[in-house]
């Protein structure tokens, strides 16, 4: 199950359990209605209850990103899985978009938000 919220320029999405196609589908949708009417888009994925996946959702992901690749200016995505973080990083072969995995939902916001925090 996941929620969805349009904020002025961005999606953000929650994902509770296992992260299905019917989800991701329901993720597309918003998606392309933002982008269509307020082109690129930042968008903030919180996994953090998310349990697992589906292989059909990993594979609709995939063509997904390819297919929007330049509709996207950041995706900030909230874990503390290390396969996420690389799964994230593998993702920006797809896509133009600055991708950042953050642990703290405040520092994904003001990261959305254009405040970059000081490296510590």
């Amino acid at each position: 199950m996941i929620t969805t919220e349009n904020k002025e320029n961005r999606v953000n999405i929650t994902v509770f359990s296992e992260f299905t196609l019917a989800d991701f589908k329901e993720f597309e949708e918003a998606v392309n209605y933002k982008v269509r009417f307020e082109g690129p888009v930042n968008l903030l994925f919180d996994l953090r209850e998310m349990s697992g996946f589906t292989v059909d959702m990993a594979l609709e992901e995939i063509r997904f990103a390819r297919t929007h690749s330049s509709d996207f200016a950041r995706i900030a995505i909230l874990s503390d899985d290390q396969w996420i973080t690389w799964s994230a990083w593998l993702s920006q072969i797809f896509v133009d978009a600055k991708v950042r995995v953050f642990d703290d939902a405040d520092d994904a916001e003001a990261w959305l938000s254009g405040i970059e925090s000081p490296v510590v």
